[in-house]
């Protein structure tokens, strides 16, 4: 008799993640994703996404013969999607935040800055 795989529920993640350059005049680039995992609980499911995470951590020379680093950083949030139906049109991922400045000075994409 096999064990019954718990029921799994869609969640989203939000991981920061930091690339350093050898160089000191270089300022670090963040990446912040949002990951969809399916697990049974929150607790699974951040499990899932350090381990995500941890595996695309890695190091490379770029054109300039530095070393570069992608590390994670750090996991924001993890939580169940706000919809659990991913067939259809669906709500992924709400939060809140009060100061409105420092998120337009954060978010490049509101200005129309490109990356």
């Amino acid at each position: 008799m096999t064990a019954m795989n718990p029921k799994t529920i869609p969640h989203v993640a939000i991981v920061l993640m930091e690339a350093r350059s050898e160089a000191a005049d270089r300022p670090s680039l963040f990446q912040e994703s949002f990951l969809l995992v399916h697990a049974p609980d929150e607790k699974a499911a951040r499990e899932r996404v350090e381990r995500r995470a941890r595996e695309a951590e890695t190091g490379y020379r770029n054109e300039q013969g530095e070393t570069v680093v992608w590390r994670l950083r750090a996991i924001v949030d993890v939580k169940e999607a706000e919809d659990t139906d991913l067939t259809r049109d669906a709500d992924l991922y709400t939060r809140h935040f009060r100061d409105y400045a420092s998120y337009e000075r954060f978010e490049p994409l509101l200005s129309g800055e490109e990356i």
